[in-house]
């Protein structure tokens, strides 16, 4: 664009340079759109208490393997962990959560079980080897479950969407089902009436977390379609 200012008879020709508009501020993440301010608090307030207590648990099996270096399942049991809460802070914020208490109890307690543990070493009933085996299959289990969830997955049960691809076509939670064989290859070479214990109780917790996980997720027509094909939850046969 070209303006002509005059100034002292004479006119001078100054280019003007057209700017383009600023661009409107982003909206707030799609994710967060539509949350009241004390929902996006809670969000956040769960978040920052998973980092927290993973992080007092990660610290307190890294001191122990840096002791013993040979025990290798701690280590592997504290990575996997790691990935889990990790993701689940960075998880889909769903449109529907379970925030009954006792659902809400359960979910906890069956998340952050782990901190209950003995992590000094126990018993070892098998080798650290072939413990370390078991484990890794159930981390590969249950990272291929996470792959086919991609962000949906979380802490509380909610309501994420219907995913029926991948080991979701066999089991309706196999990421449970990978759970299980990690914690088993953990418990066999660390061995102690409280690390067993511990589990027992933990996956008394599972099984209820599942069962209302899935009562939530009956409400979808979808969902129980899903049901309808695949047969069972947890352990083909079994549950």
């Amino acid at each position: 664009m070209i303006s002509e200012v005059a100034k002292a008879g004479s006119t001078f020709v100054v280019p003007i340079t057209k700017h383009p508009a600023p661009a409107a501020r982003a909206p707030l993440a799609p994710r967060l759109a539509g949350l009241t301010s004390k929902q996006i608090m809670t969000e956040i307030a769960v978040r920052v208490a998973t980092v927290a207590l993973l992080s007092i648990f990660l610290v307190g099996s890294v001191a122990q393997f840096v002791r013993d270096p040979s025990r290798i399942t701690l280590l592997i049991f504290a990575f996997a962990e790691f990935v889990t809460l990790g993701l689940a802070v960075f998880a889909r914020v769903p449109a529907q959560r379970d925030w009954n208490l006792l659902s809400v109890v359960m979910a906890t307690c069956a998340s952050f079980y782990f901190l209950a543990f003995r992590i000094e070493p126990g018993i070892r009933l098998v080798p650290e080897s072939v413990a370390a085996c078991l484990q890794i299959v159930g981390m590969v289990i249950q990272i291929a479950a996470k792959l086919s969830l991609r962000r949906s997955f979380g802490i509380l049960p909610a309501n994420r969407g219907v995913v029926v691809r991948g080991p979701y076509r066999f089991l309706r939670h196999p990421m449970y089902f990978g759970y299980l064989i990690k914690d088993v290859g953990f418990l066999l070479p660390n061995f102690g009436l409280q690390n067993l214990f511990v589990l027992v109780v933990h996956w008394g917790l599972q099984v209820g977390r599942v069962v209302r996980e899935e009562k939530l997720l009956s409400g979808d027509r979808r969902y129980r379609e899903y049901m309808s094909r695949v047969r069972y939850r947890l352990i083909v046969g079994v549950f």
